[in-house]
């Protein structure tokens, strides 16, 4: 039996009104990337990708999206992902791009990478705090989203050591 490879790209869809995120969906975008891989590269495209091409994640709130496709055809889509400028659901289009975060060959790999991904963000937030109630709900998603489990009666001071934190 042969095994397929692939590769999953995980993106971020970059609304320019980020209340829009809330109207896409998993048949959307797949249906938005397919006609763009049609534009962009034709019936050659689309026959190299439409194999194993799939949304696998699609997290609405954060616009993180997980694409997977065939591990030969890969740039192709990383390619017509630069050219897509808007989503279209249900007659209206919502003005967009799509930032390729990271490419990779599993999905735990990606969620791997997205763990740290979020906690540079969240580390970024906590810097721009201003309020000190600001940043204790900030310093509680940090300590959510860490691997190591913390005493709730100690007081966490140094969120700079997970900027540098070395994961596996």
């Amino acid at each position: 039996m042969v095994r397929f490879k692939s590769r999953y790209l995980l993106c971020e869809i970059v609304f320019e009104k980020p209340q829009n995120r809330q109207h896409i969906d998993v048949g959307s975008v797949n249906r938005n990337v397919r006609n763009a891989i049609s534009q962009m590269h034709g019936d050659f495209g689309i026959g190299c990708c439409s194999l194993r091409l799939e949304v696998t994640y699609l997290n609405a709130y954060t616009g993180i999206v997980l694409i997977r496709c065939q591990k030969d055809f890969y740039r192709i889509l990383s390619t017509t992902l630069l050219f897509i400028t808007f989503l279209e659901t249900k007659n209206q289009k919502f003005p967009c791009f799509f930032n390729t975060l990271h490419v990779a060959g599993t999905i735990r790999s990606c969620q791997k990478f997205l763990i740290q991904y979020n906690r540079r963000q969240l580390v970024l937030l906590l810097r721009d705090c201003k309020t000190k109630k600001e940043r204790e709900s900030v310093q509680t998603s940090l300590l959510q989203c860490s691997l190591k489990v913390w005493n709730e009666d100690q007081p966490y001071h140094g969120y700079e050591e997970m900027e540098g934190a070395d994961t596996d």
